[in-house]
């Protein structure tokens, strides 16, 4: 309702003109509400438009070379990095590899043993299981104190040892004494 309209109209106010005002208003003015939220729109789009501009004018005095040569080292670092992380891996792979290989043999010192290799030539190779193999063949005929043997030793024997093998019976007993020698069960017990 149009509170204003009464107190101009006065007696002739009906709320058929009531309405056909607040029709006519309604089409050529918009409300409040709408207006509000259109100048904060406004007002973002203004600010938005500020900070494209700034960084539009940062861009401006931004040397694009210098920007080009950046991402160009940044870029090598990452492959000289990505290179880096390669050989490490390679060189742990081949360092286990080897390792096995001597447990495999039985080496004494693998630290000696790798001390008498070429360690160059080997880890260059394109087949380096059986390079390792036959260098570590070539070394064992060389110098074969650095290998345990590979040989098993003799299973254990009973009767070896510091114990007596045979039992002494009481006829032994009854002999020794009787030629006068010293009683050798008095001893055992």
């Amino acid at each position: 309702m149009l509170e204003w309209l009464k107190d101009i109209l006065g007696d002739g106010y009906t709320e058929e003109i009531d309405k056909q005002v607040s029709d006519e208003i309604g089409k050529a003015y918009a409300p409040r509400a709408d207006l509000d939220s259109a100048n904060e729109a406004k007002a973002a789009a203004e600010a938005q438009l500020a900070d494209a501009n700034k960084t539009i004018a940062g861009y401006k005095d931004m040397d694009i070379d210098a920007i080009r040569q950046s991402a160009a080292d940044w870029q090598a670092k990452a492959e000289q990095a990505q290179k880096d992380a390669d050989a490490r891996v390679a060189a742990v792979q081949f360092d286990a590899r080897l390792d096995g290989a001597i447990g495999k043999r039985r080496g004494r010192s693998p630290k000696a043993i790798k001390a008498l290799l070429d360690m160059d030539a080997l880890r260059g190779s394109k087949n380096q299981d059986q390079d390792i193999d036959a260098a570590l063949d070539a070394l064992q005929k060389d110098s074969g104190y650095l290998f345990e043997p590979v040989e098993t030793p003799p299973p254990y024997a009973a009767g070896t040892g510091t114990a007596a093998v045979r039992q002494t019976t009481n006829r032994d007993v009854a002999m020794r004494r009787a030629m006068g020698l010293p009683d050798k069960a008095a001893d055992q017990k």
